[in-house]
């Protein structure tokens, strides 16, 4: 489920700025609980991994390097019919070789698991 889903399911269909602005709070929210399926996220990290829309996933991450200097990447998944792309930090797409897309693929499905485990509480109460 999409958080684009779940927010139409809470709000209906109406007040076209305050669907805008919830959808962007659950991207948000999503993205932290998303952040946690690649293990625990180390002190002073910011980690976030997201579904963006049916076709696109995101993985941001932000840390300080060893001389303090603050490092942010970004990647940008890309799902296609014809193969999975990925471009990092404004680079060109380029295909996933068959091994990331398999632990890409893992991370979705566990992505997927983890979104539905923390929203099934609101979207019981949403829907009564």
């Amino acid at each position: 489920m999409t958080a684009l889903s779940v927010v139409g399911s809470i709000l209906g269909k109406n007040n076209s700025r305050k669907h805008a602005d919830a959808y962007r709070e659950a991207i948000r929210e999503e993205a932290k609980v998303g952040g946690t399926v690649f293990g625990t996220i180390p002190k002073g990290v910011r980690r976030e991994f997201f579904c963006l829309d049916e076709h696109t996933w995101i993985w941001h991450e932000e840390w300080k390097d060893a001389k303090g200097r603050q490092r942010v990447m970004t990647t940008r998944y890309d799902v296609r019919p014809h193969g999975v792309f990925k471009a990092q930090d404004g680079q060109p797409y380029r295909p996933l070789g068959r091994e990331e897309a398999k632990r890409l693929l893992v991370a979705m499905k566990k992505y997927n698991e983890l979104i539905d485990t923390e929203l099934a509480p609101y979207l019981s109460g949403a829907q009564q």
